[in-house]
């Protein structure tokens, strides 16, 4: 085993033995790396590394710890950067709009109240726990967070949610219709059928409970006579799915002024979008609830088979 070698298993044994993966880590040092490229000890290796990197941490994580985390910050730093483009995009105005993300499987960061989206800073970002109670941060928390806890305890695969007031989108929400769909591939491979909730009053545990029944099969929700709520992996693409769905509702009322018969996307090509929807993961009320659970359990297993490829390739540079 060269120098080079050495270090590099010295150094993954150190800092993840204490997570439940030194023995696979010690599996990997019997031999040099150069002969290690057997594709199923390389999985076996990686996946051991993602579900301890992925399990809760059997020593309880104190807010002011996880407040503190390079999670943490980064995912301030990512809140701050989607809440700027909010604002320059007039997705939010006034003290209009919120974010939030999972920090943990306990905390949540979230935007406080009474605040621009364009002028926030790291301090501003609060900690909460699941009921809404704030652990960290010298602000009040959103009073509409209740809306995005209910997506977290409803949703597993919600990561972080974007509630804001595009224009075109909230013109829909007027009307208490979504904007109808099959019309741009874009559209159908991100979003697909938007669901509309109904009325209640903002930051009130009702509002909070009218997405339910929508959000396993839809990532984006108008609601009515306010604005959209958007959920994804990452609050980067929940705020991408805004500018899809704005984008959308902009480019159809244009459409319609035009004069001429709007066409959709043949039948046979949507399947081909609804077949990507498959293999990403991504919800969609035309697949059913079977269907959607089935392709989000997928997506671990393709982000796995993807880094096991990377992994492979960058040993072999090495020969």
């Amino acid at each position: 085993m060269s120098r080079s070698d050495r270090r590099i298993s010295r150094k993954i044994d150190a800092s993840r033995q204490d997570r439940g993966i030194g023995d696979e880590v010690r599996k990997m040092k019997q031999v040099p790396i150069m002969e290690q490229l057997d594709r199923q000890q390389v999985r076996e290796v990686v996946q051991a590394v993602l579900e301890a990197l992925r399990e809760p941490s059997a020593t309880e994580v104190s807010p002011s710890l996880a407040a503190s985390s390079f999670e943490a910050d980064a995912l301030r730093a990512e809140i701050i950067a989607v809440g700027r483009k909010l604002w320059e995009r007039q997705y939010v105005d006034g003290n209009g709009g919120n974010i939030s993300a999972r920090l943990n499987s306990r905390y949540i960061l979230c935007t406080p109240t009474m605040i621009s989206k364009g002028d926030l800073q790291p301090a501003d970002i609060c900690v909460t726990d699941l009921e809404g109670n704030i652990l960290a941060g010298d602000r009040l928390r959103t009073s509409e967070l209740l809306l995005h806890l209910e997506i977290y305890r409803a949703n597993p695969n919600a990561r972080a949610v974007v509630h804001c007031h595009p224009a075109h989108a909230t013109a829909f929400s007027l009307t208490g219709s979504a904007p109808p769909h099959g019309y741009i591939s874009e559209f159908e491979a991100f979003i697909g059928p938007v669901a509309v909730a109904p009325y209640e009053t903002p930051g009130t545990k009702e509002f909070a409970q009218t997405i339910l029944p929508f959000v396993h099969q839809h990532n984006t929700i108008l609601l009515s006579n306010h604005g959209v709520v958007c959920w994804a992996d990452t609050v980067t693409h929940a705020e991408w799915l805004v500018e899809i769905l704005e984008t959308y509702c902009r480019t159809w009322m244009l459409a319609q002024q035009i004069g001429r018969p709007v066409v959709p996307i043949p039948a046979d090509k949507i399947e081909d979008l609804l077949a990507f929807k498959r293999r990403m993961g991504l919800p969609d009320a035309r697949l059913g609830m079977d269907e959607t659970s089935e392709g989000a359990a997928n997506a671990p297993q393709t982000e796995l088979e993807s880094m096991v490829q990377r992994v492979i390739a960058r040993l072999e540079t090495r020969r």
